[in-house]
């Protein structure tokens, strides 16, 4: 019997969703509260385990203590083990363990796994679920693989869990890494001149952040021989976003003796490349995202509210969500009926998700900067551009700190944990779960009215 066979009959998928993120981030929490997992043997505090696990879990992150230096052997398994998960979808790997055991999927069940992904159709479930873990496995031991190359021979034989778990968290974009050995949350700041670990890690990241829908697409492009819109919007939206974001750091920190100054131009080049590709999602700080001026901390704002592709193990409001807005507002300008799509028509359905989705999204991002700015202890540093940065990096599961993180206390933190939370289940999912559907004004005919805009 298909593990969710029974629980499809009361649970909606948005809420088997959001039900199955809270249990996984609820054992992580203990498994982290175990004195085995801290390297001191001593118990971290349930919260701080929480906060870790949350981010973990959501693919973001943010984190109160130093991944290498606090977190022993275990805990850092069990932070790579929530990563995974958190990546790759907890229904979905769920999903795949009962195919592997050979037991026969539902429509139900593999509806509710495709709503992990934002994929309606279910045509070929089976098939997709054990591509997805089969080539993620591929991708994520290729990258290890490629970033032992430079650990090991710097780090021995733990040069070898570095890699693999970088590697994990590179294409789940979750940000979390263990060179903590050069530094405490030094992030990837040590690889600046480490070529090997960027370019695989930004390989890493924007694979991940593709999505598993754009990866399928590539592998029945045989018997398909042609590039769904979906496919099409995702490559030209991240083309986009990661040139213009590389131009973007490439000037705004030229002349910052603290980031990008004093760096050769090869070096500079590789450099704002890897913050355009990991600022999106990822949360690997290869720059310092506290000492950029405000003007390169706004353009990174904008770049984690984007995100990656729907279906991908990134965050944001994805990249299909802002090109539909873009060519909304074009269709509009050029007084057209409809919306229009690399010569495709949009129905309105999908206009309509891209409204909600964004105005949640920002609702939810202005309450986490709000309460976070407010509830800063006194004598705090943290002004409302830093403020705004975190709570739009924990939204966005990105990962990035411009310090507000940090000094916040326990109620901004809480509001953190939740705002990644919604993050990586998605406001819709999180409203949907909330909401019982009702077909009792289905058939329910009302008038038309007119209203003044703008």
């Amino acid at each position: 019997m298909s593990i969710f066979k029974k629980a499809s009959k009361r649970f909606n998928p948005a809420r088997t969703l959001v039900i199955g993120f809270l249990i996984i981030i609820s054992v992580g929490t203990l498994l982290l509260w175990l004195p085995i997992s801290a390297k001191d043997r001593q118990a971290t505090t349930i919260f701080d385990c929480l906060f870790t696990a949350t981010s973990a879990s959501c693919v973001t992150g943010l984190s109160v203590y130093d991944t290498y230096l606090h977190w022993s052997l275990f805990g850092q398994i069990v932070i790579a083990f929530l990563i995974q998960v958190g990546g790759l979808g907890f229904v979905t790997i769920i999903t795949f363990f009962n195919v592997a055991a050979g037991k026969k999927l539902g429509y139900r069940t593999l509806k509710n796994a495709a709503g992990d992904f934002s994929e309606s159709s279910v045509e070929g479930g089976r098939k997709i679920f054990i591509r997805i873990i089969k080539y993620s496995l591929i991708f994520e031991l290729s990258g290890a693989a490629l970033m032992a190359i430079d650990l090991v021979p710097r780090f021995g034989g733990y040069g070898v869990w570095m890699s693999v778990f970088m590697s994990i968290s590179a294409f789940c974009n979750a940000g979390f890494d263990l060179l903590g050995m050069m530094g405490e949350g030094s992030s990837v700041i040590s690889a600046q001149n480490h070529p090997i670990i960027l370019i695989t890690l930004a390989l890493l990241i924007i694979v991940g952040g593709l999505g598993f829908i754009v990866w399928e697409n590539f592998l029945n492009l045989r018997q398909s021989r042609k590039l769904s819109l979906h496919t099409k919007t995702v490559l030209f939206m991240t083309a986009v976003l990661i040139v213009g974001g590389t131009a973007f750091y490439m000037i705004s920190e030229s002349g910052n003796p603290a980031t990008l100054k004093n760096m050769p131009f090869g070096e500079r080049l590789l450099n704002s490349f890897f913050a355009s590709v990991s600022t999106r999602t990822a949360g690997f700080d290869n720059l310092g995202m506290g000492e950029m001026n405000e003007f390169s901390q706004m353009g990174t704002i904008l770049l984690m509210f984007v995100g990656a592709a729907p279906g991908s193990t990134g965050g944001g409001i994805k990249v299909t969500t802002v090109m539909v807005m873009v060519v909304t507002v074009v269709s509009y300008m050029r007084n057209k009926n409809d919306v229009e799509l690399f010569r495709h028509k949009l129905d309105k359905l999908t206009i309509y998700r891209t409204l909600v989705i964004s105005v949640l999204s920002m609702f939810a991002v202005a309450l986490c900067f709000g309460f976070l700015y407010f509830s800063m202890p006194e004598g705090t540093e943290a002004g409302a551009v830093q403020c705004l940065f975190d709570a739009v990096s924990a939204f966005s599961t990105a990962g990035l700190s411009a310090g507000a993180t940090a000094l916040a206390g326990t109620a901004g933190r809480i509001l953190l944990i939740i705002t990644m939370f919604i993050g990586r289940v998605g406001p819709v999912s999180i409203v949907m779960s909330l909401v019982m559907k009702s077909n009792s004004r289905k058939n329910i005919v009302v008038p038309e009215g007119q209203i003044l805009i703008g």
